[in-house]
């Protein structure tokens, strides 16, 4: 009975830290990574596209990410949408090929990107006991209705406690992964 009741709360929670993994993946660490692209949209023939959709993109070393468009006539349109997010890398442009050189972050850098990566992570933190508040005040007025015992209350709010500290320790777990990232030189 209590574990059907906190499902979909779980759920919810699970979709925070999903959400918290796309948002740390898009920030640059000095390692090339192709989510960083995400946020890109090409103009492709009068409609915003995905890099990912108009060109393959891959890491080829440890700080080159490399953009292969599938149509040759789109590279002028891609290294402008580059130039204009805030990747903050010019792409060194072949003729066929697309490359964007991530420089090593400096240490004030490494040190901003770990603020930033904490406040995401106290964001989702945030959405996590919102969560937790909403299934309690749920827990109350089912029991001040009479549809659940004080006992089936108690329980649940116990159940729910549970699922919130096990997602809030994961978020402190995966900030703490992509901090050891960012500060690795």
């Amino acid at each position: 009975m209590a574990s059907e009741q906190t499902k979909p709360y779980a759920e919810r929670m699970d979709k925070a830290l999903t959400h918290l993994s796309k948002e740390l993946a898009a920030i640059r660490a000095g390692r090339a990574n192709p989510a960083i692209l995400d946020k890109v949209l090409v103009d492709y023939y009068g409609t915003p596209t995905p890099i990912q959709q108009v060109a393959a993109v891959s890491v080829s070393e440890a700080r080159v990410l490399t953009i292969a468009p599938w149509d040759a006539s789109l590279m002028k349109d891609i290294e402008k949408a580059i130039q204009a997010s805030d990747v903050g890398i010019n792409p060194t442009n072949d003729g066929k090929v697309m490359r964007l050189v991530f420089p090593s972050p400096t240490e004030e850098r490494r040190k901003q990107l770990g603020k930033e990566v904490m406040k995401l992570g106290e964001e989702a933190k945030v959405a996590v006991r919102n969560i937790r508040r909403e299934a309690m005040d749920l827990f109350k007025a089912q029991k001040k209705k009479s549809e659940i015992t004080e006992d089936d209350q108690k329980e649940l709010e116990h159940e729910i406690q549970k699922i919130t500290d096990k997602h809030t320790e994961e978020i402190d777990k995966i900030c703490e992964e992509k901090n050891k990232e960012i500060m690795e030189i």
